[in-house]
């Protein structure tokens, strides 16, 4: 990720502002008339959030007033009930599993957690409550980061700094950045304890990209309860980054524009879309899921099966699936940046920082889009139009083919292209988007990809040059006055998988290298080594430590010749691990990021990697943490967390706006099925849209 700076005042107030009105007058008095039976799964409905928060402001248990919303989400029926109403068409079309949101909220400086039944939302009740009272709190609310970015002007200090940097204030917006946790050697005594923020300011005159004007030597400290400035530092003063050369707006860019002429690409679909949407379920080819957004995990995938055309039946793969976090630590350990170690989902709401999709832009033109709802700090609904988009692709890649010279007097070929279904969401934290999306192809495979864009968090430095460069640095200088902060991202998905039944065993077949004692001249060759998981501490891989095949298998179900069917983990590059040490506090934090594979068994409160409170956390409560408990996972309902990692070692080309990179690992079935499930796959037809061609308008 990135530094977060939403909201910033002046300038970026706006932006704070525009997620707001996306929330304008949410009408919700018949909102749950057409879903009088909603799937169990559905995220909750403007109505629900609505019911909901009215039941928190109205319950006697929150006794201290204001009471801010943090948190609005689906609290899951139990798996068995969700799997029972999915497994009788008739009885889901009668039956209404129970309706219940989590609500977390500040009140009195505490965080509350109520779990409220809004089942009927005329009467909404709130059936448990409790304080927390560990390590850390809820995410910010875009409210609070506003009102945290009007502070600065009003801190007489803060204007002398600006004053004898030669600016004006008016040229200056702050936001707000988590501060992590550092066992509270960071800490002041007017702020300890307390729920804080660290506030980074910029230069926001001249471009679009605030983030390449930083004012350095900067920080403050504001108390997000009391909602007031209660530490300050001004330690270096550093030249502002010019202007010139950071903007990326079309219209301040050219024309003329410069570079290589791309010819563009029209989606063409004659026969229309290949899917089916109802309601939030979606059909294609052979597969059927549910989407679902959170306003934490952004985009979720439910109950997720295929269609097996041998046995004509349809069979599960995924029970739930979503972004549990995003660990972004940067490799600077100055006063200014050593706290930047953030958690996207858990710090800021990863769901909130996404914004409409642009058709044609982020999804193509032959998209279906879905809107989402979150509530605000006051709990009412904010509407999130176009958040998700739902659209097949086809990029001229060949599903299978084989040529075949060996016959005699024929040449024998035979292709199939590769079409698939992609559910993209885009969430914007500030500095970085991140393009998320969940692949499926008819082969059975489900296929994530994680692609990273936008603006690097981005230093001034007196450097002009790089041989003017005598220390460490901390990064790399991508123009003028400019360093680009080395960092990391860690992207931790968590993923139930039902390998057609919730008994699965957790696999990993290693590539042994052996020695060939035999009577021909081959020396050396490998094989397998196969170890079931038995415990937790048997579930957890570092992939490079040795080749392996990873399975999920389902130890009581066989194929016709005996083998276990499974699914198989194959990760797609980006298998970096944190080289922090073990005892630093932001490694504390996210002590699961120096493994990328970890199995647990399924556990409805174990959602979030980073724990529930993630803000300020301190590693108390996250996966590793979980895990010391080495609970048995073979034959049982279990759950795959896997993290992409990625170290950032920012160059020019990623100025002033970073072109996408991509991560991605996939879920490929392994003796799930008899066969080739596309063997039987229809060729390409020749006629209509094959040779289309698209005139233009001069």
């Amino acid at each position: 990720m990135a530094t977060k700076m939403m909201p910033l005042l002046s300038v970026l107030l706006p932006i704070a502002l525009a997620i707001l009105l996306l929330a304008t007058s949410v009408t919700v008095a018949n909102a749950a008339s057409s879903h009088s039976h909603p799937h169990p799964l559905n995220s909750l409905s403007a109505a629900e959030l609505k019911a909901a928060s009215a039941a928190v402001h109205a319950s006697s248990f929150v006794k201290a007033r204001p009471i801010t919303i943090h948190y609005v989400g689906l609290d899951e029926p139990d798996k068995a009930d969700v799997l029972s109403y999915a497994s009788n068409p008739a009885a889901s079309s009668t039956t209404i599993l129970p309706r219940r949101a989590l609500v977390i909220a500040r009140a009195g400086g505490e965080s509350h957690e109520l779990i409220v039944n809004v089942t009927d939302i005329s009467a909404p009740s709130v059936v448990s409550y409790a304080i927390h009272r560990g390590a850390g709190f809820p995410a910010f609310t875009v409210e609070e980061q506003a009102a945290a970015s009007a502070l600065p002007p009003t801190y007489p200090p803060f204007v002398e700094s600006v004053r004898r940097r030669g600016l004006n204030l008016s040229e200056v917006g702050c936001g707000s950045l988590s501060k992590g946790w550092f066992g509270g050697e960071d800490e002041g005594t007017a702020w300890r304890g307390a729920r804080v923020a660290k506030m980074q300011c910029f230069v926001v005159s001249g471009t679009a990209n605030l983030y390449a004007r930083p004012l350095a030597g900067v920080t403050l400290v504001v108390d997000m309860d009391q909602m007031a400035v209660v530490g300050y530092r001004d330690r270096v003063v550093q030249p502002v980054p010019k202007a010139e050369g950071t903007e990326y707006r079309a219209d301040k860019i050219g024309p003329p524009f410069t570079g290589p002429a791309v010819a563009p690409g029209v989606v063409v679909q004659p026969e229309g879309k290949g899917f089916r949407m109802d309601g939030n379920v979606v059909s294609w080819a052979n597969w059927e899921f549910h989407v679902g957004f959170d306003m934490r995990a952004g985009t979720v995938i439910s109950s997720a099966t295929i269609h097996d055309a041998d046995a004509g039946l349809r069979r599960r793969v995924l029970y739930r699936g979503f972004v549990s976090d995003v660990f972004v630590p940067y490799m600077d350990p100055a006063e200014e940046w050593y706290f930047r170690t953030f958690m996207d989902a858990g710090e800021y709401n990863f769901g909130i920082s996404a914004f409409p999709l642009q058709p044609g832009s982020d999804c193509p033109a032959n998209a279906a889009y879905l809107d989402a709802y979150y509530a605000n700090q006051d709990g009412e609904p904010v509407k999130v139009d176009n958040v998700i988009c739902v659209f097949e692709r086809y990029a001229g890649d060949v599903a299978w083919r084989h040529t075949e010279a060996s016959l005699p007097n024929q040449i024998v070929t035979e292709v199939r292209p590769d079409v698939t279904l992609v559910v993209r969401m885009v969430a914007s934290t500030g500095n970085y988007d991140y393009i998320l999306d969940w692949e499926f192809k008819t082969t059975g495979t489900i296929k994530f990809v994680a692609s990273l864009t936008g603006i690097l968090a981005m230093q001034a430095t007196s450097y002009t040059h790089t041989d003017q460069i005598k220390e460490d640095a901390h990064g790399t200088l991508v123009a003028e006055n400019t360093l680009g902060i080395y960092h990391d991202h860690f992207i931790t998905c968590h993923l139930d998988l039902d390998v057609d039944g919730t008994k699965n065993s957790f696999v990993k077949n290693s590539l042994t290298p052996m020695r060939n004692t035999g009577d021909t001249p081959r020396r050396s060759y490998w094989t397998l080594r196969r170890e079931v998981a038995e415990t937790e501490s048997d579930g957890q891989v570092k992939l490079d430590d040795a080749p392996r095949v990873l399975l999920f298998v389902n130890p009581s179900k066989k194929t016709k010749i005996g083998n276990e069917i499974g699914y198989r983990l194959l990760p797609g590059g980006a298998t970096a691990t944190s080289l922090l040490d073990d005892d630093d506090y932001p490694q504390r934090r996210a002590s699961y990021t120096k493994k990328q594979v970890w199995v647990t068994p399924y556990n409805r409160s174990e959602k979030w990697v980073s724990g529930r409170y993630a803000q300020q956390s301190t590693g108390e409560d996250n996966l590793a943490a979980w895990t010391k408990k080495n609970r048995q996972i073979k034959d049982e309902d279990i759950v795959l967390w896997y993290t992409l990692g990625l170290h950032h070692v920012p160059c020019q080309e990623d100025f002033p706006v970073m072109p996408s990179l991509s991560a991605t690992f996939e879920l490929r079935p392994f003796n799930f099925f008899e066969s080739n499930q596309l063997i039987r796959t229809r060729p390409p037809g020749h006629g209509n849209s094959t040779n289309c061609s698209c005139g233009g308008v001069g």
